[in-house]
């Protein structure tokens, strides 16, 4: 490598964080959660078991994705300058270090339960009573699920299906020196946990796998058992399709089966395992050893909340109830006519999801409404969504709904889902075969008198109603003709290909989001020159695109202050002497998941105020966003409208400090610190206060002073 190319690399290792190392230190973030005592104990076993199943869908795209690379010898570089194979041995190191950080908490938190009398104990310290009664449940409700499988010529070692659990079992024959390894796959219908309690005040519980293991005499009875090991396997599960392909949903079905047998990239172990076991596994798997991660917690920790089953108010939040929608209420939860008055904003999970449900509720028995069309890319096979449509289009509507089943995992029910729609009638788009469609959109067309009148709503969360009830999410409604005929034609461009040549108010990904975004920077950047006032306030989940980060660095050296609140991925480095000293970032981890994107810039003006640009999007700032996907971007300029996503929304994220993470140039984040006087949440603030557009009463009263970044401990 020559001296120039080592520079460039170096200058991107100075300039980015990686992708993959920001993405661990969120689960890190959410790991924390689970150590956080201000949290209720089962809402922390929560928090385990979500930092566990974000690993494993990591591993599954993320890590195979390095995987593939290696395997095909690619050797392009990382933004921030790595190559594959050095992201890699990065990403197994990051990832050990924190499954220790998981056995730990794991720890005390098994030994808080216990304090609770919620014991997880193993079937050798039970009494003689309770393993009666263990071996009884064993007889009657898991040893008929059991298949043993001998692993010897005859039989061949079976599949390991992706986060497939089994026991391998080293055994010997009675009065025999007979050996036999078997493998028991463990069986996903069964409970991870089997209760064994005596009293209603005191449950005990014990994992499945050591049920199995410790009852191996009764599934092999000729055989004793010298040794055991219980792993777990990750597989491979991205999906490619042929862009050409001439049928896209059996394109998808074909590889949706491959998926199954996609490559091994993480084999879980229990520390101290047999290492005759372990060469057994790894050789017939496969595997390389530098993919064994070993762990002394549980095996599968995802599904450590299973435990929690019992119902206790002290061990989970209080619960909440999201309000509804008051401007509705003062127009008899007529949406047709509270859209047609004014724009407004509900603001989920605080308020009510079910307003999005009502609006298409309406739509669909409203004998003035003639077409709907709506975007699906995650919601719910039962969805009331759906059901809205199908009865819509019983009722003699044009339906047209745009489903996306390239959206990762949700494949499957969304091939089910376009199918049920098809049979009532709902006639189906499936987008482009190479973006994805992820704009989030319901336009209703509704006959008044002799025109057409167009109601929208536009959203920067999924159409999900569980979901909707723990991610941050805004749902904008309107009747705004200007960007109702840019939604027409957002459609037309998804139904028919039929690129806009011109919109009035929005910006559609990949046609010219991105350019919206870079050109409102550039403004800000000249007003600063110009010793204007300038700001930008974002908000969204990753901030990945190379581009997008060097603008932000180009208006921090020209003296913009750029606050950004980025719940997960980040690899812009903040506070880097002459590149991004006028960069804060921070993220926000919490009870409710931050989910919606908003974008807002000073406009000449200080920033929070009615001059300022804000807009609202389906898009974060990364390249599969703003290249590869339908996004959209919506500008907010209803004065209470846009005084509740600036004032309120974004004011809260910007002076929380309860849930507050503040990243550092050098990639670690640190809790951030304030006293008492200064303590603000976001969450508990939109717990108990109404929206503005939805009722147009409460503001935030706590500020600081004055807003500057002196409140995050560094910068200007």
């Amino acid at each position: 490598m020559n001296n120039s190319n080592k520079q460039k690399i170096n200058e991107h290792k100075n300039r980015f964080i990686n992708r993959e190392l920001s993405w661990l230190k969120f689960n890190e973030r959410v790991l924390s959660e689970a150590n956080n005592l201000e949290n209720p104990l089962y809402e922390r076993a929560k928090f385990l078991s979500i930092a566990g199943s974000n690993l494993d869908e990591f591993f599954m795209v993320r890590v195979a994705g390095l995987h593939s690379q290696i395997k095909q010898k690619v050797a392009s570089l990382s933004s921030d300058g790595l190559s594959p194979e050095e992201q890699m041995k990065s990403v197994i190191l990051k990832t050990k270090v924190l499954l220790q950080i998981q056995n730990e908490v794991f720890s005390k938190l098994i030994e808080e339960l216990k304090l609770n009398n919620i014991e997880l104990t193993v079937p050798e310290k039970l009494n003689q009573q309770e393993k009666k009664r263990l071996l009884k449940i064993f007889n009657e409700n898991i040893y008929p699920l059991l298949t043993p499988s001998a692993i010897d010529p005859a039989h061949p070692f079976p599949f390991i299906f992706n986060k497939g659990r089994a026991l391998v079992l080293n055994m010997t024959k009675k009065n025999k020196n007979r050996k036999l390894n078997s493998i028991i796959l463990v069986p996903q219908s069964l409970p991870r946990f089997v209760e064994i309690s005596t009293s209603n005040n005191f449950k005990k519980f014990l994992v499945i796998d050591d049920v199995i293991s410790f009852f191996s005499s009764e599934i092999f009875p000729d055989y004793l058992l010298e040794a055991k090991m219980i792993f777990r396997v990750i597989r491979d599960s991205d999906v490619e399709i042929q862009e050409e392909s001439e049928d896209l949903v059996r394109s998808f079905e074909i590889a949706l089966k491959q998926r199954r047998v996609g490559d091994i990239v993480r084999l879980e172990i229990l520390e101290n395992s047999d290492q005759k076991l372990i060469n057994f596994i790894t050789d017939k798997l496969n595997i390389n050893s530098d993919y064994i991660y070993k762990i002394n917690a549980l095996v599968g920790i995802q599904d450590i909340d299973q435990i929690c089953l019992i119902k206790k108010k002290k061990f989970i939040f209080d619960i909440f109830t999201p309000r509804k929608v008051e401007r509705l209420i003062e127009f008899n939860n007529n949406f047709f006519d509270t859209i047609k008055k004014k724009d407004l904003i509900v603001h989920h999970p605080f308020e009510t999801f079910d307003a999005v449900i009502e609006f298409l509720n309406q739509a669909a028995y409203d004998p003035q409404v003639v077409a709907i069309k709506q975007t699906l890319y995650r919601t719910t096979l039962d969805s009331p969504i759906v059901k809205a449509l199908i009865v819509a289009a019983e009722n003699g509507k044009v339906v047209t709904a745009v489903v996306e089943i390239k959206a990762r995992f949700d494949e499957v029910s969304n091939i089910e889902l376009s199918r049920r729609l098809e049979k009532a009638g709902v006639q189906i788009v499936y987008g482009f075969a190479k973006f994805k469609t992820h704009a989030k959109s319901s336009l209703v067309l509704r006959k008044e008198g002799t025109k057409i009148q167009s109601y929208f709503h536009l959203g920067t969360g999924n159409y999900h109603p569980v979901n909707a009830k723990i991610y941050t999410d805004l749902s904008f409604f309107s009747a705004d003709k200007n960007i109702a005929a840019d939604v027409e034609k957002f459609f037309n461009y998804v139904t028919g290909y039929a690129k806009p040549k011109k919109l009035n108010k929005i910006s559609i990904a990949p046609i010219n989001l991105r350019d919206t975004i870079e050109s409102r920077i550039d403004i800000e950047i000249k007003n600063s020159k110009k010793k204007k006032p300038s700001g930008i306030w974002f908000k969204m989940n990753s901030l990945v695109d190379p581009n997008i980060i060097d603008k932000l660095y180009e208006a921090s050296q020209a003296g913009v202050k750029v606050f950004l609140s980025v719940r997960g991925v980040c690899c812009l480095k903040p506070g880097v002497k002459n590149l991004s000293e006028n960069i804060v970032v921070k993220s926000i981890i919490g009870r409710f998941l931050e989910h919606s994107r908003i974008y807002c810039f000073a406009n000449g003006h200080s920033i929070p105020s009615r001059k300022s640009k804000v807009y609202i999007s389906s898009a974060d700032m990364m390249p599969r966003n703003l290249n590869r996907r339908i996004e959209l971007l919506i500008p907010i300029e209803n004065k209470t409208v846009h005084e509740q996503v600036l004032d309120q929304v974004m004011l809260a994220n910007y002076i929380d400090t309860v849930q507050s993470w503040i990243l550092k140039d050098n990639g670690n984040y640190e809790k951030m610190n304030y006293v008492k006087a200064d303590s603000f949440s976001a969450h508990k603030y939109f717990m108990k206060n109404p929206s503005l557009s939805g009722r147009g009463k409460a503001k935030i009263k706590f500020k600081p002073k004055k807003l500057n970044f002196k409140i995050f401990n560094y910068g200007n």
